[in-house]
């Protein structure tokens, strides 16, 4: 099937670039003897799922639905982490999971003799960052996310199998992955040589163009020797850069002091995190004398993709390629204003496009009551 021929809005990925990063993941796995594991709060479209389990070690997950998905569909290592569990959820992760982590030592103390035979894991907060948005700042003042005082987890350290750090959040420059690790280790470092394992999170993003993979994978190897640990990651985004498009079609035109292009899909029900951090999308093409913002079709007055070049005006019917539609939409995408919801599509190595999922009045009615 072509993709004009399929009716938008679709997510469309791509397997050929979903490809790519997984060889750059096969090479950091070589290079440094981490393990990686896909975070499935990303990205968690399973119909691909098998195209990644041969290049990642397994899942990490932030509820019990992602532990049972990662394990079912994904295979691998099952990490289970949540920032707070439930009484009735602990002994259900435990069973499905081959690792156990605790945002708190009061759950940890709480819930250890459920956990069976998991390997739990206490999460650490080193109280630094990578994060340019408060709203994703886990080093934030009054921070929820995780233990900060050595001296606590060092009372429960012996009961510990592995911690689990998450500090860093589109982390594009080795340099500042490099120093903040050196601010991990002397925080914490006395703690890591008493573990099995440590993970250190996703939000690196080590498979964009040009990033020292080599040197990132040899400052691992490294920590892991100097600690003598375990080594993980939890890529998101490193995952599935630029491995999905959405699909859409210019709705309506109009001019209110710009050109306005309205399209078939909307910002807050399918591309969520532009509008929580105010950021743009980025479109295909975006160069040309042609000036429009891009607008999405909900009743929201700020449903608002960005503003783009094109070299030659746009029309009723043209279709749109917003890019970097992966990460954090398919796993945020809503009912909001009862709008159609796209389809996911997976284009094949060799061009093919096939449709995996449709989504149809059914489901609307069903999320509700």
């Amino acid at each position: 099937m072509r993709g004009q021929d399929l009716s938008t809005p679709y997510y469309l990925i791509d397997e050929a670039r979903l490809a790519s990063n997984m060889e750059k993941i096969a090479r950091l796995r070589e290079l440094s003897g981490a393990k990686v594991l896909l975070a499935l709060k990303c990205f968690a479209a399973w119909s691909v799922f098998d195209k990644m389990a041969p290049f990642m070690d397994g899942t990490t997950s932030s509820s019990l639905h992602e532990v049972r998905l990662g394990q079912e569909k994904f295979g691998g290592e099952t990490h289970a982490y949540c920032v707070a569990w439930a009484d009735d959820e602990v002994s259900a992760a435990a069973r499905r999971a081959d690792k156990i982590i605790f945002n708190s030592i009061a759950q940890f103390e709480r819930f250890k003799r459920k956990t069976r035979k998991a390997s739990v894991g206490l999460r650490l907060n080193p109280r630094i960052s990578a994060s340019d948005f408060e709203l994703a700042d886990p080093a934030q003042p009054f921070s929820r996310l995780g233990e900060w005082d050595p001296k606590k987890v060092e009372a429960v350290v012996d009961r510990l199998s592995g911690f689990t750090l998450h500090y860093n959040c589109d982390n594009a420059e080795f340099d500042l992955f490099d120093e903040q690790l050196f601010l991990v280790e002397k925080r914490f470092g006395a703690l890591f040589s008493k573990v099995e394992w440590v993970s250190l999170g996703g939000g690196v993003l080590f498979t964009g163009e040009g990033y020292p993979l080599e040197k990132f994978a040899r400052r691992l190897k490294a920590f892991s020797e100097k600690h003598d640990v375990c080594v993980y990651l939890e890529p998101g985004e490193a995952a599935i850069t630029d491995a999905a498009t959405l699909e859409v079609t210019v709705l309506d035109l109009l001019n209110n002091g710009k050109d306005l292009a309205i399209v078939d899909a909307s910002v807050e029900a399918h591309m969520l995190d532009l509008l929580i951090y105010g950021t743009s999308a980025r479109m295909s093409p975006d160069q040309g004398p042609h000036h429009y913002r891009i607008c999405g079709r909900s009743c929201l007055a700020g449903d608002v993709f960005g503003e783009f070049d094109f070299p030659a005006p746009l029309k009723v019917g043209d279709r749109l390629s917003i890019l970097d539609a992966a990460g954090y939409s398919m796993v945020k995408k809503n009912w909001f204003n009862g709008m159609k919801m796209p389809a996911i599509a997976i284009r094949a190595k060799d061009g093919t496009i096939r449709v995996v999922r449709e989504f149809t009045y059914r489901e609307y009615v069903k999320s509700l009551s």
